[in-house]
């Protein structure tokens, strides 16, 4: 197993290569392997060292990707390897996505898709490390999955060059971008090992240009990420770029990893968050990691009532049209409840 068909890479006139995947471009001289942990310069070829090795598998309901605006109450085959472009220091599946030892279950594409057909899965989510480093495995997976009318679901940090956001609108149908600490850019440098959120901006754009369905979550954390003059400039920027239709949702922080000294997000925090995604006019403002808070709900921007209701990571109150119309007031929901077209 290998590649496959793509070949984001491009050799350097010192015999290196440099990736082509992530905006991190790294380059790498015969033997090395990329910040990532599974991506290899191996003979003057790169390999992917996870194709084929599913490190983590599991069932979840599309709510807890989260994907909020599409297909309700879904269960969704979430899979992935290990490694990681980011370094968050509070990572929650930093077992997966900091390990450097490639190990996994051997699955071809083939048998993943098997799967999610056989437990009933509306599609299939890359998810829990960055989807993005193990693309060639992905895109083989996905693009089968079409086949079988699964949609497909990236979780991703929204490192993704151009040209990989050009492969995957071969295949991809909705992408969750989790933004970290407000994206600051002082807050991605200390604490992610990432220099710039700018490529982030630029990747939204990108995948709502090949039609894909994007959400976005900001991960508010405590002391060192909940600034809210940096939560203005992100919202603004997703505004400018996106409009004011895209769902956006402020998660509440768990301590993990090597940041166990810092608290929970209060709810006062996410609240003041919240109000200001409101204030500067976005429609669709969520708050997540709260459980039993109205504002987990989809409320009518013209009306005001709800029109989807949400129990933790399940929906239960849908009041949309088939047409995607509140049933209240006759007001335009982006809301998907019929199946895209492949």
């Amino acid at each position: 197993m290998g590649n496959r068909g793509v070949e984001l890479y491009h050799k350097m006139p010192n015999g290196s290569l440099r990736c082509d995947v992530c905006v991190r471009r790294c380059i790498l001289k015969d033997g090395q392997v990329g910040f990532c942990g599974i991506r290899k310069n191996e003979n003057g070829k790169m390999k992917l060292l996870a194709y084929g090795k599913i490190e983590s598998l599991g069932i979840d309901p599309i709510e807890k990707k989260p994907v909020l605006h599409a297909f309700p109450n879904s269960n969704i085959l979430s899979i992935s390897t290990t490694g990681c472009n980011f370094a968050c220091q509070y990572c929650q599946n930093w077992d997966l996505s900091q390990r450097r030892k490639v190990s996994g279950t051997d699955m071809t594409p083939e048998e993943v898709v098997e799967l999610a057909v056989k437990y009933g899965c509306k599609g299939i989510a890359y998810t829990y490390n960055e989807p993005t480093i193990f693309l060639e495995y992905a895109r083989d997976i996905g693009l089968l999955a079409r086949k079988k009318g699964l949609i497909n679901i990236f979780v991703t940090n929204g490192y993704e060059t151009p040209e990989t956001v050009e492969i995957l609108g071969d295949f991809l149908d909705f992408a969750t971008i989790d933004f970290k600490g407000n994206g600051n850019n002082e807050f991605y440098r200390r604490y992610i090992s990432v220099t710039s959120v700018e490529p982030i901006f630029d990747t939204i754009k990108s995948m709502l240009n090949k039609n894909i369905h994007v959400e976005i979550t900001d991960l508010v954390v405590p002391k060192i990420g909940d600034n809210l003059d940096d939560a203005k400039s992100m919202i603004l920027a997703i505004k400018d770029i996106a409009g004011e239709d895209l769902p956006i949702s402020f998660l509440r922080f768990h301590p993990d990893y090597k940041l166990l000294d810092l608290p929970e997000t209060s709810l006062s925090t996410l609240e003041k968050h919240y109000n200001l995604a409101k204030s500067l006019g976005m429609k669709y403002v969520y708050l997540g990691n709260v459980f039993g808070d109205e504002r987990q709900n989809t409320f009518c921007p013209n009306c005001g009532k709800v029109v989807v209701r949400r129990n933790a990571f399940s929906t239960v109150e849908v009041n949309i049209t088939e047409d995607g119309k509140c049933k209240y007031c006759g007001y335009s929901i982006p809301f998907i409840l019929a199946s895209k077209s492949n």
